[in-house]
């Protein structure tokens, strides 16, 4: 049986978290994931309400792609990462990372999806 870790929009949390705290305006601790989506979107909107609807959507479509991961683990992702990877352990780690970028990373095997 493997064993899955994923939470691709709490990767995507602290990725903007890390740009904020690089940028000298870090997140105090406990600062809820909807007020920083909404402040990294804050950056580009136009008004409160297109950053709050443009989070929104981040954060479905992100979840949206863990539940597709992992419904279509066994039967399609575990044996492409065998295959083009040649990983046969059991562990799988699925980050979501912004290099050059958007790609999901499975850490063990270092499989990477683009998403662009």
């Amino acid at each position: 049986m493997s064993s899955v870790k994923i939470d691709l929009y709490g990767d995507w949390i602290e990725t903007v978290r890390e740009i904020f705290r690089g940028s000298g305006f870090p997140f105090e601790p406990g600062t809820p994931d909807t007020v920083i989506g909404q402040t990294y979107y804050r950056q580009s909107a136009d008004t409160d309400e297109e950053a709050s609807r443009l989070s929104e959507e981040n954060e479905s479509r992100l979840r949206g792609m863990h539940s597709t991961i992992l419904e279509h683990l066994d039967a399609v992702i575990i044996p492409d990462i065998r295959a083009r990877t040649g990983y046969e352990g059991d562990e799988f780690e699925f980050k979501w990372v912004y290099q050059q970028g958007e790609h999901i990373v499975e850490t063990f095997s270092k499989y990477r999806i683009p998403l662009e």
